[in-house]
């Protein structure tokens, strides 16, 4: 009779690729489950998002065919469980990761939303804030002008927002509480009351991941949200123009600098090449090419991709239906490698702080 035992030996032989330890050691084997004709266990990774699901379980097929019985059928539950609260501010949500820019322009907002969805799509709990106050654009983008946030009442007697929940997350913005044709004259101390109520004053539920949409530039809600809540880590957005990315190494900047430290999760470059649809094996780099990896590499952090100069992102978001929704865009691949590539960034950053502590 096969033993625990020996599958534990022989899964201990299986390391993660990130985080560079077996997954026995990292506790990720659970529910060993052994009958005379078959093995059944639970890897539970550090996101749904993991972009090396496949990989580990074929790793774990073959150590248990090579350690414990080629013949013996092998029944693998990829699940996940995201990292837990880092304390008592907001305890339901895990991660709170910032998407920022340099300077406006560049697509921030496109890849804060997709982001958001493509990681709801590979299953985790997503809350996206549009925290740009002066130029609130999820409304827009998710087809929810006009749209107003109910408040409800909690057990303890607080009144709470109720984020509005459009294609599967959770979504506020100060655009659902201003007038759309009226500019916003806010004060600092205003943009920072306001960016905290955002925060602190909704009724978020458990979330895996909370989106932050940043305004462009290193400016009053970037210092209230990077000093006011535990941040998991940043992600740039830039194009491949110089003056881009100049603004870019400013805001990445401000991210490093000692009284902030968030880590960099990596940068994403947005419009970075053309393809006609007549010519669809050419990429034309109108803007320039690798701006966005010679940055990445400028900061020792990952490159985590290119979105490309494509209509139908821009129609999409001015739709209400952002590109991540359209199953026959080939853009949606690359917003779903680049939130794969997000969630194991910041798997890894967690499990720095980890040997750290």
């Amino acid at each position: 009779m096969i033993t625990k035992e020996q599958v534990l030996h022989a899964l201990s032989h299986v390391d993660d690729p990130d985080l560079k330890k077996d997954l026995v050691t990292l506790n990720m084997i659970k529910n060993v489950e052994i009958t005379p004709s078959k093995i059944r266990f639970d890897v539970v990774l550090t996101t749904p998002a993991c972009p090396l699901k496949g990989h580990i379980e074929h790793a774990c097929r073959n150590a248990i065919a090579l350690f414990v019985d080629k013949n013996i059928a092998v029944d693998i539950n990829m699940t996940s469980h995201v990292a837990g609260p880092k304390g008592d501010q907001l305890p339901n949500i895990k991660n709170i990761i910032l998407v920022a820019s340099g300077k406006g322009g560049v697509g921030k907002s496109t890849v804060a939303a997709n982001l958001a969805l493509a990681l709801h799509a590979k299953g985790a709990k997503i809350g996206l804030i549009d925290a740009d106050i002066y130029g609130p654009s999820v409304p827009i983008m998710f087809g929810l002008e006009g749209a107003r946030p109910k408040a409800s009442k909690t057990s303890d007697g607080k009144t709470k927002i109720e984020p509005i929940t459009k294609y599967g997350i959770k979504l506020l913005s100060i655009g659902f509480f201003t007038d759309p044709n009226q500019p916003v004259p806010w004060r600092g101390p205003m943009v920072s009351t306001a960016v905290k109520q955002l925060f602190n004053d909704a009724e978020w539920g458990e979330l895996d991941y909370l989106i932050v949409d940043l305004p462009p530039g290193t400016g009053d809600v970037h210092i209230t949200v990077a000093q006011g809540f535990p941040i998991s880590g940043a992600v740039v957005v830039t194009t491949p123009q110089n003056v881009a990315l100049s603004d870019a190494v400013r805001g990445i900047g401000m991210f490093l600098m000692d009284s902030i430290n968030i880590p960099l999760l990596g940068v994403v470059e947005n419009m970075a090449y053309f393809t006609p649809a007549e010519l669809p094996d050419h990429n034309y780099y109108i803007f320039g090419k690798d701006g966005g990896k010679r940055l990445a590499e400028r900061f020792n952090a990952p490159f985590l991709g290119e979105i490309p100069l494509v209509k139908s992102i821009s129609d999409s978001g001015d739709n209400g239906l952002p590109v991540m929704m359209d199953e026959d865009n080939p853009a949606r691949t690359a917003f779903l490698e680049i939130a794969g590539k997000v969630a194991q960034q910041l798997s890894i950053e967690q499990a720095k702080v980890k040997v750290v502590s």
